[in-house]
């Protein structure tokens, strides 16, 4: 259920605002954002997994939390990052 080593690479090398950047905002929301997606795949099949489902709800509130610190410190950099990710906000 969650996103491989390879998969997590390639995410931040993908989003890195500088080489060996692997804790910026950006970084950090978009592996939240595959990891999300991985579960909302899992949860087609395996409709009555709750105990993972509470992980995925603790998993939409972080990256919420960091796509509004990004937002209040960084407006542009947000804008940048949603439109990448293809985020609704």
């Amino acid at each position: 259920m969650s996103i491989t080593a390879e998969e997590k690479a390639r995410v931040m090398k993908e989003y890195a605002t500088k080489e060996g950047d692997t804790g910026s905002p950006e970084v950090q929301v978009a592996i939240l954002s595959s990891r999300i997606a991985t579960l909302t795949e899992h949860f087609k099949t395996h409709k009555k997994d709750n105990h993972s489902r509470r992980g995925l709800l603790k998993q939409v509130a972080q990256r919420r939390k960091l796509l509004d610190y990004l937002k209040k410190t960084d407006e542009p950099r947000y804008q940048a990052l949603i439109a990448r990710l293809g985020l609704r906000r």
